[in-house]
């Protein structure tokens, strides 16, 4: 007869690199769509013990928990790069500009652009938006926007 060992948060140790498997991914992927069944698959289990046991290990749902990275991830960007908070918001994986305010006030203590001018001040140099997407570090597209440059009316070369 086998044993389960439980840590003291009562999840088993068994399902714990699981679980640190969706973190990860999370971490990696915070700004595509995530859903609840999605990081649940990775982990291999199913949504509801997912959520308990996710919560139970780390404190807090993993909804929560990439919420929370996509605030952090904002903050870098707003301190150091030359974007709009808009563009910030699209990068970081949220698709309404008023939820990433609203839980960015709740998190943080101020608004997105409070945050910004407060960092501003201090006068530390800025990293060219365009710069970042050339890059990739920010990605140039997001759904609903095409990648191309090509003005409108005009046609590409087939």
């Amino acid at each position: 007869m086998s044993r389960v060992t439980t840590t003291t948060s009562g999840v088993s140790e068994a399902l714990l690199p699981h679980l640190r498997r969706a973190r990860d991914h999370i971490d990696r992927r915070y700004a595509a769509e995530l859903d609840l069944a999605g990081l649940a698959a990775v982990a291999g289990v199913s949504k509801y013990h997912f959520a308990r046991s996710f919560e139970a290990a780390y404190g807090e749902t993993p909804i929560r928990y990439l919420t929370r990275r996509r605030i952090e991830r904002a903050q870098d960007l707003l301190r150091s790069a030359n974007l709009t908070v808009t563009e910030i918001c699209m990068a970081v994986g949220f698709s309404s500009l008023g939820s990433f305010s609203t839980r960015f006030s709740a998190l943080v203590g101020e608004s997105p652009t409070q945050y910004r001018d407060r960092w501003a001040a201090t006068g530390g140099p800025r990293i060219p938006g365009c710069y970042l997407f050339m890059m990739g570090v920010v990605p140039s597209t997001s759904p609903g926007r095409s990648a191309s440059s090509e003005k409108p009316g005009r046609r590409s070369p087939a």
